[in-house]
């Protein structure tokens, strides 16, 4: 039978363990940039649910991009435009960047981008099926010229025979750039003998493919941990420069003063200002910074944008359909759970910021 000792320590482990577990009261106020905010909403009268994008902050994450190209002079910045698609902020985006060139990922994007913004200079982000080729050379109409103002990603010989079958049939000449893989293993070209043969299928070709240049993405670098990461960029600068020696050793005829050699990305596009490799970098995310940015290398960057939510109803908190009764328990044990409220919507894709202790509710 335990001693009277021996049970007076387990009650006092037991309250002590118990403390230790209860949530802390996470709740507070706004901060002053949030009751900024919300009663800049509440005077412009919007009752519904808003993406918010603040300018100042945006202005402050260009300024950081064009910042840091501007310590490597070879280096240019393109926009990707999926991560800010309106093309109003696209242009804001390039106009502050002093910049024309955008990368695009979606078909009816390009359409609309050649339409509002006839002398942007595009690279497509992935490797289109040909009937989406056949489908903008059949709906394109205005001033943008794709022979000189677009550049088409391939990733293997089979597709570029696609491209240049679809070339020939309809008398166009496709400006192409070939994808590099770098380490992302999604596919595209190593320094080996496919890449040796889809630059020999463009030098044979020229009446109906021009050679633009190469893209190398290396979003890997952020999804492995930080000591891999490292390891591995050096590899990822020596598979992309194969690629140029090779180019340059069989290929010397298809050297021009103007071609793009792209790579990088958000998290990685300050790891190129050492010496020259690319001619160019693309960051889209990192100017909005949403929570899953928050990385080392970005740590300068702002959040610029946010998803705002009127509350329809507050209520009291803990209280569970056919449970009622265990309401007053989960008060006692969590402070945060003191409160209910009702959001005009929800279930998007984010973290819940403002207020703090607000959080989404366990049922």
């Amino acid at each position: 039978m335990p001693s009277r000792r021996n049970v007076i320590l387990g009650a006092l482990g037991a309250a002590g363990l118990a403390a230790w577990l209860k949530p802390k009261d996470k709740g507070g106020v706004y901060t002053p940039y949030f009751t900024e905010l919300n009663q800049t909403l509440k005077a412009a009268g919007i009752g519904t649910p808003s993406l918010i994008i603040d300018l100042d902050r945006l202005d402050r994450n260009i300024d950081r991009i064009t910042q840091t190209l501007g310590t490597a002079p070879w280096l240019s910045y393109r926009v990707v435009t999926k991560s800010v698609p309106s093309p109003e902020l696209v242009r804001y985006i390039s106009e502050r960047a002093s910049t024309q060139a955008q990368m695009i990922f979606h078909l009816p994007f390009l359409l609309a981008t050649t339409q509002v913004t006839p002398d942007a200079d595009i690279l497509i982000g992935k490797p289109f099926p040909i009937a989406a080729v056949d489908e903008f050379y059949r709906k394109h109409t205005g001033a943008f010229d794709p022979a000189k103002q677009l550049q088409w990603l391939v990733d293997t010989t089979a597709r570029l025979q696609q491209y240049l079958d679809f070339a020939q049939e309809n008398q166009l000449t496709l400006r192409v750039n070939l994808e590099l893989d770098v380490g992302l293993h999604r596919g595209g070209f190593v320094a080996d003998e496919a890449l040796s043969d889809a630059l020999g299928i463009i030098r044979a070709n020229p009446q109906h493919l021009t050679f633009s240049g190469f893209m190398g993405y290396d979003a890997h670098l952020m999804g492995i941990p930080s000591a891999l990461a490292k390891r591995e960029l050096p590899k990822v600068k020596a598979r992309y420069q194969a690629a140029l020696d090779l180019l340059d050793s069989q290929f010397q005829d298809l050297v021009t003063q103007d071609l793009c050699f792209n790579g990088a990305g958000s998290p990685t596009f300050r790891n190129y200002q050492d010496k020259p490799l690319l001619t160019e970098v693309s960051a889209g995310t990192c100017l909005m910074k949403p929570t899953h940015y928050d990385i080392a290398s970005l740590e300068d960057f702002e959040p610029a944008a946010y998803i705002a939510s009127p509350v329809l109803k507050r209520g009291q908190g803990g209280r569970l359909p056919a449970l009622e009764w265990t309401a007053p328990l989960i008060r006692a044990w969590d402070p945060n759970q003191a409160q209910m409220y009702f959001g005009y919507s929800g279930n998007w894709m984010a973290d819940i910021e403002a207020p703090p202790g607000l959080a989404s509710h366990f049922a």
